[in-house]
């Protein structure tokens, strides 16, 4: 289910005038007229059904007012359900820098799965110059605000400043400050299979999970000092049965893989 996420909220009446990139989206991408419906996800994260009242082509403005939905109705077949609301357990990506190009990919396909927050982190084998990259910058805003249309994710995907292994793990910690230990669950991919264990496994006795964290190596994976720091930290090591992955598809291959054995 498509959805537009609007930066401003309704005015008075109800309306929201949509102009500049935002206009050609709806109108060249999602290909909207008058009388259309779209949903609508406020500041506040609520999705709001709205309908097209007016297009202005010369002036490149498009007009949405309140659509109300009577019990029972449906706005076509993609209506969402009433439980499309953010997820109780929050999902956070620790990822290793890499490329420029590839973590573009990472963070979009991460925010189309919902993760919650993405935090860079510098390690023995991440990019070079990765604590110079802007990972906060208009750039990434707006590749996250096209993934979250596309996909019609409800959860605000955030990119944290680039941190430290040693800052990461204790980021870590914090968030999980107030948790017992069967309301999270960290792990980092590690591409030996010494020492570790599937995913599956390191979701046992885990109960009403608040958080979960995935931690993914750059390319050249992990060293096993680096291993052994998030271990110390509460991070479980696991390995994933499968061919030798990219970072960018072992980052996505993990979020997978922990949705589903949490969610089952």
């Amino acid at each position: 289910m498509r959805q537009y996420i609007s930066q401003k909220n309704l005015d008075s009446d109800g309306l929201l005038t949509i102009i500049g990139k935002d206009y050609r989206y709806l109108r060249n991408v999602l290909r909207l007229v008058s009388g259309d419906m779209i949903h609508v996800r406020l500041p506040s994260g609520e999705l709001q059904p709205m309908t097209v009242c007016f297009v202005d082509e010369k002036a490149k403005k498009i007009t949405l007012q309140v659509c109300d939905i009577a019990e029972g109705e449906q706005i076509g077949e993609n209506q969402p359900e009433e439980t499309d609301s953010i997820e109780s357990t929050e999902f956070i990506l620790f990822m290793a820098v890499p490329k420029s190009s590839k973590f573009d990919l990472i963070v979009r396909q991460a925010t189309e799965c919902g993760v919650a927050k993405i935090v860079p982190v510098l390690t023995e084998f991440s990019q070079n110059g990765g604590e110079k990259m802007n990972f906060r910058g208009e750039r990434f805003e707006r590749i996250i605000k096209e993934a979250r249309q596309q996909s019609g994710s409800p959860v605000n995907t955030q990119i944290e400043n680039c941190v430290t292994l040693k800052e990461a793990c204790e980021i870590w910690k914090n968030e999980c400050e107030n948790l017992s230990e069967s309301e999270k669950l960290a792990v980092v991919l590690y591409e030996r299979n010494d020492s570790t264990v599937s995913i599956k496994c390191s979701c046992e006795k885990k109960q009403n999970l608040k958080k979960v964290a995935l931690f993914c190596g750059s390319e050249g994976g992990i060293s096993p000092e680096e291993v052994k720091s998030l271990c110390d930290a509460g991070f479980t090591a696991v390995h994933l049965k499968t061919n030798i992955l990219r970072c960018e598809t072992a980052a996505l291959y993990g979020i997978a893989a922990l949705q589903v054995a949490v969610s089952t």
